[in-house]
């Protein structure tokens, strides 16, 4: 007896004498993390799969894999006992290591009990990292399971909806059962259940039945039209495989000047130029109706002649069996009427994968305009925001997780994008939710989201940090020595929120939010020949602006009155805001960023790849502004905005475009009325969520460092909030205010979120996006350059502003010095919200270092000499200075130190000047320069 048939009859021998049967989920972990990476429905390796009951009793190449009740005529126990060496033994040496004597002693034992296998259940290849999330879970710890989608209807005889099941754990995670679970239709007459996908037999309605360790669920399923032929559509079926493909893209046949003379339009925005493309440009070649097997657009796409994009998808594919069919039934393009898509969802919307290599599908499902759905899953294109934390196969839509951390998943398919949020968290952490306090709603949905990531937020910030953060944020000025030591020998609970209160009634609030708004608006002068705004008509327009917020004007009202806005630049000076720009697609595009705070820029040249808008939309959006004129008035310096006749002509269809509104209908306008009045009462009206979102969003990020969205004018698809929930909460407070943004600025500096301490803990220390501790930022050019100023005893002076204005009341973009533009300061030429730099930089470093802006302000204001003149000891002069530059006293180190650097037997000068170079050493501390 050879070696071989020894060490398997000895194996086999010591099976019989076991009576226990070897339960299905024993073999499935086997079988799932070592053998059907190789054997599959889509990799089929010595034509055998493994990944259903019937599939391996069929066998591949060398006969049946599987013959239950008998281990030893089974193939694949026969390949797992071969050697190590052998070139037929599995797993293969070059996939790992081979079986274990255990695993193959269960895989035995479960084939000699029958090798039992539940009704409907298909395998899937996984790691064995990934079992212990579901496989070694007691039962109690799946809550609920769901399915996705929550209903399907079948319509025509083609059509087909993939399913798949999420388990949800007590401790919020989810993982994919699909597999696993059982699949039953309650009336199978009318539609057929090939592994996990449905599709239609006859009309009717059904259930399907899906359970899982005794949890059950059920999706309703209609059938319709169940025998009805669709034919295949160029727009519907065509241009979407050509997308999947790859063949539209930017660095293929969608590129400009396309590919191997072959081009596309990019991501098909134009179906009706890539028809011709295809049919018309070279007859016969790229689409051959006599042999439609021997067209370029298959031979090509199959690798049958060579291709540079390579293989795209084989024959007898699904997508080979669409365009092959188009092809034979004429290539003719679609009826003008035909049904058009109008969205797309992603499912399931949220998950939470614990530990690393969790795999979830995703199914994608579109709605048409005939009032139809469709499962597009394998027609969309799938990408991640953030590969280190979770992977997503671009093809197939499947999710894989990583590393802790979070991820947004985007499916594309057609002009739309859709999303959804993917959280990563570690396997085997000791995690129990904290009772934590909140101050309001902010931090509920705060904590929410943090308890999801399992991370701790930080320890609440001191008084001393409050007053000097809340003071530098609310009014753009350092607390005063004074005002700072009767806010902490304040007893009272409450006196951070009465500090709030306090900050929003002064001046120096207002002028903080006209300067930023003013940067938006781009308010500054310039002369460009008709193109001019002088200074007369810059200030007029900002203090329209000024005046406004100071008066508390409904933030929605003030931009509805801009966007209206006609007459003089000097008598009416919020037309100024279309004299600054007169091009109308720019003009556009700037609405869009500043009040929507969406760019829309690539919508048009094309449809935008990463966002839901279309040229459609930007052309209808520019229409608003087709009409708005100019002409000069008496005054030179000034101009007269007006409507008149003018439309906006679509790039590629040459015709006129009539208004529409973004991510909305088109409205009626009469003829002769102001297309800019539709446009700011739709934008500015408390249904429209884009406004109160984008505001709301920029409040935030200016309290918190970060927006919600961030950058603040990048909101899409692509670019989601890191807390929706948060973010619609503060919205509609904001619509709920009446657009007062000081009463969102109080909810968000009372809240414990704001209020955070910046030091970290070990679970919130390379958390960036979920405002778990306070941020440390650069103070912004205005505001640093005003404290300086006030800290030194300094006057600033600027063009047109009386001696010691405040640098953050400059009207004039164009107005600046070096100080504010090494650090930063916008020009407004823009109205980018990176205009502004927060950057630190080593221009900014030399310029504090050795620049006049520090030293030349130390010697003028006198500080350190007054106190002097005063008889204060060096202790009580560098106790004066931490406390007027850092909001603190000194530590007994630090002041230590500096008094061994004093000395005692200095002359008075030297005193002099060892305490000015403190001064000048905590002005250039980044301790004084950051708020933290």
């Amino acid at each position: 007896m050879n070696t071989f048939a020894s060490r398997f009859t000895l194996a086999f021998s010591s099976l019989l004498l076991s009576a226990v049967a070897t339960p299905f989920e024993d073999a499935q972990a086997i079988l799932e993390t070592r053998c059907l990476e190789c054997h599959h429905a889509d990799k089929m390796k010595g034509n055998l799969r493994l990944d259903t009951r019937a599939a391996m009793i069929t066998g591949g190449d060398d006969g049946a894999a599987l013959e239950p009740g008998n281990p030893a005529k089974s193939n694949l126990i026969k390949r797992v006992h071969l050697e190590e060496d052998d070139d037929d033994v599995m797993p293969p040496n070059k996939s790992g290591k081979p079986l274990s004597k255990e695993e193959i002693a269960t895989l035995e034992s479960w084939i000699q009990s029958g090798a039992e296998w539940p009704e409907g259940i298909t395998l899937s290849a996984r790691s064995k990292k990934a079992l212990p999330r579901w496989d070694a879970a007691p039962d109690p710890e799946i809550t609920s399971i769901e399915a996705f989608p929550k209903n399907v209807t079948l319509e025509t005889a083609a059509d087909f909806h993939r399913v798949i099941v999420i388990a949800h754990f007590k401790d919020s995670a989810t993982c994919d059962i699909t597999r696993q679970s059982k699949f039953t239709l309650s009336d199978p007459s009318l539609a057929s259940l090939l592994e996990t996908t449905l599709t239609p037999k006859k009309d009717g309605s059904t259930k399907l039945r899906i359970d899982y360790r005794g949890l059950s669920t059920e999706v309703p399923v209609v059938v319709k039209d169940a025998t009805k032929p669709r034919p295949v559509s160029f727009q519907l079926d065509v241009m979407p495989v050509l997308t999947a493909s790859g063949c539209n893209t930017g660095s293929c046949h969608g590129s400009a000047r396309g590919q191997d003379g072959f081009h596309l339009s990019l991501f098909g925005f134009d179906p009706k130029g890539d028809y011709f493309r295809l049919t018309g440009e070279m007859p016969g070649r790229r689409i051959n109706l006599a042999l439609p097997e021997d067209s370029l657009l298959i031979t090509k796409a199959t690798g049958g002649v060579p291709h540079t994009g390579g293989k795209l998808f084989a024959k007898d594919s699904a997508f080979y069996n669409t365009l092959i069919e188009w092809i034979r039934n004429g290539a003719g393009y679609d009826a003008d009427n035909i049904a058009h898509s109008t969205g797309i969802t992603i499912e399931p919307s949220q998950v939470l994968m614990k530990g690393e290599d969790i795999r979830i599908p995703f199914t994608v499902r579109a709605t048409y305009s005939d009032g139809t759905d469709r499962d597009v899953s394998t027609l969309s294109n799938y990408s991640t925001s953030n590969d280190n934390s979770v992977t997503i196969d671009k093809r197939k839509g499947l999710a894989a997780s990583k590393h802790p951390g979070e991820a947004f998943l985007l499916s594309r398919f057609h002009t739309f994008t859709e999303g959804t949020q993917a959280i990563v968290i570690p396997a085997n952490v000791a995690y129990a939710k904290p009772q934590l306090v909140e101050n309001n709603y902010i931090d509920h949905h705060v904590y929410t989201k943090l308890d999801k990531l399992r991370i701790l937020p930080s320890e609440l910030c001191s008084d001393e940090e409050f007053i000097r953060r809340a003071c530098i944020d609310i009014v753009g000025k350092l607390p005063s020595p004074e005002h700072r030591a009767a806010f902490l020998a304040n007893a009272d609970p409450k006196k951070r929120e009465a500090l709030v209160d306090e900050l929003l009634t002064r001046k120096e609030f207002t002028e903080m939010w006209v300067m930023k708004w003013a940067e938006l608006m781009q308010i500054r002068t310039f002369n460009d020949g008709d193109k001019q705004v002088s200074y007369k008509a810059a200030l007029g327009y900002y203090n329209w602006l000024r005046d406004r917020i100071a008066a508390n004007v409904p933030f929605n009202e003030l931009v509805r009155q801009l966007l209206s806005a006609e007459g003089g630049t000097f008598a009416s000076p919020a037309t100024n805001y279309f004299q600054l720009e007169q091009e109308v697609l720019k003009l556009t595009e700037n609405v869009a960023q500043v009040f929507m705070g969406t760019r829309i820029q690539c919508a048009q040249c094309h449809n935008h790849p990463f966002d839901r808008w279309t040229m459609d939309d930007y052309y209808g959006f520019a229409a608003f502004f087709a009409q708005v004129k100019r002409k000069p008035a008496e005054d030179p310096r000034e101009r007269i905005v007006f409507d008149a006749d003018g439309e906006v002509q679509h790039l590629v269809t040459k015709q006129n475009v009539p208004p529409k509104f973004l991510g909305g209908p088109k409205p009626e306008i009469a003829k002769g009325s102001s297309r800019r009045d539709a446009l700011g009462t739709w934008l500015t009206s408390t249904d429209n969520p884009w406004f109160a979102r984008n505001v709301a969003n920029i409040v935030w990020a200016h309290f918190l460092g970060s927006g919600i969205v961030n950058p603040v004018d990048d909101v899409r698809v692509s670019n989601p909030p890191s807390n929706p929930e948060l973010l619609d909460e503060l919205s509609a407070k904001f619509v709920a205010y009446n657009y007062d943004f000081r009463k969102l600025v109080r909810d968000i500096c009372t809240s414990r979120t704001y209020q955070l301490s910046s030091r970290t803990n070990e679970t919130n220390a390379s958390d960036e996006t979920n405002f778990s501790h306070g941020r440390v930022r650069r103070i912004r050019a205005e505001v640093l350059l005003d404290c300086i100023s006030q800290v030194t005893s300094t006057p600033n002076k600027f063009k047109g502003l009386p001696l010691g204005a405040r640098a953050v009341q400059i009207a004039d973009g164009n107005t600046s010095n070096y100080f504010l533009t090494t650090f930063g300061r916008a020009s407004r030429g823009t109205v980018c919200s990176c205009e502004v730099k927060m950057e630190p930089n080593l221009s900014q470093a030399l310029h504090l270092l050795n620049g006049d802006t520090t030293q030349a302000r130390i010697r003028q204001g006198k500080i350190v000499e007054s106190l002097l003149l005063e008889k204060k000891t060096p202790t009580e002069i560098i106790g004066h200075l931490y406390l007027a530059t850092l909001g603190r006293a000194p530590t007994e180190t630090e002041k230590k130190s500096l008094l061994e650097a004093i000395g005692d037997e200095q002359k008075a000068k030297e005193v002099k000047e060892t305490l000015e170079d403190i001064f000048w050493a905590l002005l250039n501390s980044k301790e004084f320069i950051f708020n933290h």
